[in-house]
Order: C-alpha cells, then sequence, then structure tokens
C-alpha cells in the first residue's frame, strides 16, 4: 500500500473537513484553479483563433505566396511575369500547396455623380478560385472569368460601395491613367459585393476581368502580372517557400503574404505575446494560492504532523501527503474550470455573441480554436507545475518538533 496517497485520501474525503478551516481554505484553492483555467483556456483559444482567423483571411484573398516579377516596384501596377523558368507544373506538385491563380493589378479612380474613390482593380481569369472566394461574399455572386473577350461584372468591397452609395446590380465608371496617353474609361457592372474585415484589402481591391488589365497594361493575351499561390495550411509556408523559389524562374520573386502586409504580421505577433504574458500571470497567480494553501494546511495539522512523525512517518512520506492533499483539492477546480472555459469558448464560437471593430482587429468577431492538446494542455501544465512549486514549501514540515506538536496541541 502507498502509504502517503492512501492518508492524504483519507484527509481529502473526511468529513472533519467540514466545520473547521480547512472547508474555506480548500474552496480558496479550488476557485484559483477554476479562474486560472478559465483565463488560461480564452486566452489561448481566442488568441490562436484570432491569429490563425486573420492569417486565413488574408491568405485566402492574395495566396499564401506570391510570386512577381523582379521588375515590379512598389506602386500598384504589376509588370509582367516572366516565363522562362517558370514552372506551374511542378509548383502545384510541391506538398503543402493546394492550387494557385494568376491576376494582374491595375490602379485607377472610381467614380459617381457625387463622389470618387481610388481603387486597385485586382484581374483574374478562369483559374480564379471562386469556391476559396465565396465566404468574402455578402451580396451578389461571383462573377464567371472564362478570359473570353471582356467580362464587365466586378466584385466590390462593403467599404467602397458604402463610400459611394453603391450596391449589387449598380454601374460604377472607372477611369485609369497610363504615361503620355489619355484615360481609360471603363464601366463596369456590381455582381457582387465582398467583405474581408481587412482594412488594407477592403479600402483598396475590386475583383475583375484580367483581360480589362492586359488592355490597360498593353499585355498580350497569356502574359499576368503575377502568381497567388494557396497551401493546405499557413502552417506549411516556411516548408513550402523555399520548395515554391526553385521553380519560378530567375527574373521573378516569391513572396510569403506575412511579408506582403508585415502590419498584419506585427498585429498578429502581439497575439503571440500576449498569450505568453497572460498564461505566465495566470501561473504565478494559481501557484502562489495553491502554496498558500499547502502552508495554511500544514499549520492547521501541526498536530497530526506531530502523531504521524510519533508513528514512525518520516518527513519525506509526510510531505507526499500533504502535496497530493493539495493536487487533490486542484481536481475539482480544474475540471469546473475546463467546464466553464469550454462552455464559454462554445457559446462565442456558435453564436459569434462578442463583436469586434475589424478596424482595429481586421476580424468583426471574436474567434475561437478549440485545439483539444492546448485544452489538455493548459491544465496539465499547471497541475504539474503546482505539485513541482510545493515541494520547497513543504519542507517546512521538517522543522516541525513532534513533542511540540503535541504539547501544544
Amino acid at each position: 500500500m502507498n502509504f502517503p496517497l492512501y492518508f492524504s485520501k483519507k484527509i481529502a474525503f473526511s468529513k472533519d473537513n467540514k466545520n473547521n478551516l480547512s472547508k474555506v481554505i480548500v474552496y480558496i484553492g479550488r476557485l484559483s484553479v477554476a479562474l486560472g483555467i478559465i483565463v488560461s483556456l480564452i486566452t489561448i483559444s481566442t488568441g490562436l483563433g484570432s491569429k490563425r482567423a486573420i492569417e486565413n483571411r488574408i491568405s485566402n484573398f492574395s495566396g499564401d505566396i506570391s510570386v512577381k516579377s523582379t521588375r515590379s516596384n512598389s506602386s500598384y501596377n504589376s509588370s509582367v511575369l516572366d516565363t522562362k523558368g517558370l514552372d506551374e507544373k511542378a509548383i502545384r506538385a510541391v506538398p503543402g500547396v493546394a492550387g494557385l491563380q494568376s491576376y494582374a493589378t491595375v490602379s485607377g479612380i472610381l467614380r459617381t455623380e457625387s463622389n470618387f474613390a481610388g481603387v486597385i482593380l485586382k484581374g483574374v481569369g478562369k483559374d480564379f478560385d471562386k469556391q476559396r472566394f465565396q465566404p468574402f461574399m455578402i451580396s451578389g455572386s461571383v462573377p464567371d472569368y472564362n478570359e473570353d473577350g471582356y467580362n464587365n461584372e466586378v466584385i466590390l468591397s462593403e467599404k467602397m460601395a458604402n463610400d459611394l452609395a453603391l450596391k449589387t446590380n449598380d454601374s460604377i465608371v472607372a477611369i485609369f491613367s497610363k504615361e503620355d496617353q489619355k484615360p481609360i474609361y471603363r464601366k463596369f457592372h456590381i455582381k457582387g459585393i465582398y467583405k474581408t474585415d481587412i482594412k488594407l484589402v477592403d479600402d483598396l481591391y475590386m475583383i475583375g476581368d484580367i483581360n480589362h488589365v492586359r488592355k490597360v497594361q498593353n499585355m498580350s493575351e497569356k502574359e499576368v502580372g503575377g502568381l497567388d499561390i494557396f497551401l493546405n495550411s499557413t502552417d506549411d509556408m516556411n516548408a513550402a517557400f523555399p520548395e515554391v523559389e526553385k521553380f519560378i524562374g530567375y527574373k521573378n520573386y516569391a513572396e510569403k503574404v506575412t511579408e506582403k502586409y508585415p502590419q498584419i504580421l506585427d498585429w498578429v505577433n502581439i497575439f503571440n505575446q500576449n498569450i505568453s504574458l497572460i498564461i505566465t500571470i495566470m501561473l504565478i497567480v494559481v501557484v502562489i494560492n495553491i502554496i498558500m494553501v499547502l502552508l495554511i494546511l500544514i499549520i492547521e495539522r501541526t498536530n497530526s504532523i506531530g502523531l504521524l512523525k510519533t508513528f514512525g512517518a518520516t518527513n519525506a512520506q509526510i510531505r507526499s501527503i500533504f502535496i497530493n492533499y493539495t493536487l487533490m483539492i486542484m481536481i475539482p477546480g480544474l475540471l469546473a474550470g475546463n467546464i466553464i472555459g469550454i462552455g464559454l469558448l462554445l457559446i462565442q464560437k456558435y453564436t459569434g455573441i462578442i463583436k469586434l471593430d475589424p478596424e482595429n482587429y481586421f476580424i468583426s468577431t471574436v474567434p475561437v480554436d478549440l485545439n483539444p492538446l492546448y485544452i489538455l494542455s493548459v491544465s496539465v501544465g499547471i497541475f504539474i507545475v503546482s505539485g513541482i512549486a510545493m515541494i520547497l514549501p513543504s519542507y517546512l514540515i521538517s522543522r516541525i518538533s513532534p513533542l511540540k506538536a503535541i504539547k501544544y496541541s
């Protein structure tokens, strides 16, 4: 029989704990553990959920990796992608690559009778991934861009539609300027309206036929301005990127989406820092509370410690008894914290009750990532760290004299 474990259970489940100081101490210990679990679960799940949601949104719009010409400058007018050495078939075969689509961009101005706004027309063709773009649509539908002639149907962002007082099925005039030439006017039909919640996208981009961009940029019917490469997961980016670079040619370069939008990368990194900071603080709070519970229980049961020593129990055995006892106190707190924390997260996941301002957060609702591994890691981590942290304070037991403990009890 494991004497320390057996005695710990006897103390933990003893009815004598109902009417003494232990009752209050036990409640305090369990409450601190439950709160620590709840805050930690919410922090990790919403933090990682927000990070993943932002990465997925920007990746689904512009690809995890973009391939451009080295002649491209800081303007929004894309240069022609060099085809020498570019092997699209090999890129598609790279592990982790889900697909790719060609595009070309040109900057211009949208004009109505009463207002105007700057715009980047992102021209896409027959390889445009409509299914990937569909979650962004809030009204209308995604046009078919089959590169057969000129399709005048476009998808406008909700932000620009609101600024220009436009809606689905309205018409809009776009003006594109070229060096030493007269401006080019194009009239487009708004087929759909999208919203990514990412300000850098919604403020600028309009989706349309790549042939219009080719016409403005004097490209041939086969030339493109770049490739958007989509991966099965953003986690595959670091592994896939060097493999993709091998097949893009010498006059082109590849760019990760995190490099393309560094502001978003900085914002995502804040989540990592906040998660680490909050988890550390909560772990310290829980450990301090559990150590205080242990010390108070030791002081309260000084008489019992004296008796155990008199009967031949070693200091190590008695320390094990009280550490086990305190860990048993934690278990109901762990269970309650997980039930409440996961319950709150499930409510948010399926109702989206807590909203965010996309102007500041790039997302409109608090996303939740309920990863079982993280949930288990929080509970196990707090449990193990608390157990280790109690070893040093438990040495107070070795300073208790059996004679004095019994004499003054």
